[in-house]
């Protein structure tokens, strides 16, 4: 292997390694964070509820049972929610030696690359090791957050070249986001036309 391909490949194991970290750290945070948060939420809606009549209506309360229901899905990972945050460190380290072995490829001027392509064998096989497989549901959303604008990347993305739409914006957010605009569009449009035949009449 050359120097240049194994450049790359270093890259490459070090997107799946920094992605994973924050994959593993997006569903601790999730799992942590988001059940305070929604019976904060609960609380706070059911206090002005008693206030205001208007709060009172059918579907802010179906809402409220659906986050009720997102709680108890995520209290599922509950138990293992250490197991995430300790494999998130575990990647993030490997994720640094990574990026010191990339450096010392891109300084070196030997021409025996053997003990290099060995130490990033040695490296996926601890990340394999590593990995938690199950994540929780929209986990990968906010990883790719954590990644591309929390994250120091640059020497990554010196051999990956990420662009906005292919790699920082996940493909799932950017099709629910495509259908949830026309979504609103065909509810107003409906709406308008509505309100021109009532017009009419």
């Amino acid at each position: 292997m050359n120097k240049d391909g194994l450049l790359k490949n270093i890259a490459a194991t070090g997107y799946n390694v920094g992605f994973g970290a924050k994959k593993h750290f997006a569903t601790y945070d999730i799992v942590e964070k988001m059940p305070g948060l929604i019976g904060f939420i609960s609380t706070a809606f059911g206090v002005y509820a008693l206030a205001f009549d208007a709060l009172s209506h059918k579907f802010l309360s179906a809402t409220f049972v659906v986050l009720g229901i997102i709680a108890l899905y995520i209290s599922f990972y509950d138990a293992r929610k250490s197991s995430y945050e300790q494999a998130g460190v575990k990647l993030t380290t490997l994720y640094n030696r990574l990026r010191d072995l990339y450096r010392q490829v891109q300084s070196t001027s030997e021409s025996d690359l053997s003990a290099y392509v060995e130490k990033l064998s040695e490296l996926e096989g601890a990340y394999y090791a590593a990995c938690i497989s199950k994540q929780i549901l929209f986990s990968d959303w906010y990883a790719h957050y954590k990644f591309f604008w929390q994250h120091q990347i640059d020497w990554v993305n010196e051999q990956k070249n990420f662009g906005l739409l292919r790699d920082k914006v996940p493909l799932s957010f950017a099709v629910f986001v495509a259908v949830a605009f026309v979504g609103v569009v065909a509810v107003l449009l409906r709406n308008i036309e509505y309100s021109c035949i009532r017009g009419l009449w």
